[in-house]
């Protein structure tokens, strides 16, 4: 938990299993694109090869275009959002015991950073 008021925690908790869950569903719906795309291969089999390639690019197309888009959005909107963030950084003023606490507000905000730095690298790849 990065929260200490325990009304936020447990919406940071509830947050979590929300995107938790949203997951799983993305999880099981690759799972589905991978069990037809297992499918496809009948196509060729049954002398059709030219559908199989038409239904693989077309697939592969829209999700590319689709997981493409998501991306996208989702990287914009937290880079609009960076200077907010980093204004939330916790006060420091050179006293120890706050130390932890601000050393964990900036390897967070790193890596928020680094991941979004990884989404610009794919979405131009």
């Amino acid at each position: 938990m990065t929260q200490t008021n325990p009304a936020n925690g447990e919406a940071e908790r509830e947050t979590r299993q929300r995107i938790a869950r949203h997951l799983q569903e993305l999880h099981r719906l690759h799972l589905a694109l991978a069990e037809e795309s297992r499918g496809l291969k009948r196509f060729t089999t049954e002398g059709e090869a030219r559908a199989e390639i038409d239904l693989a690019a077309e697939m592969l197309e829209q999700y590319l275009l689709a997981s493409g888009a998501f991306l996208e959005n989702m990287r914009g909107r937290f880079e609009a959002r960076l200077p907010l963030l980093r204004r939330g950084e916790p006060a420091f003023g050179g006293r120890p015991e706050q130390s932890p606490e601000h050393g964990a507000f900036w390897l967070a905000f790193s890596r928020l950073c680094a991941v979004l730095r990884r989404a610009e690298r794919r979405a131009e790849g």
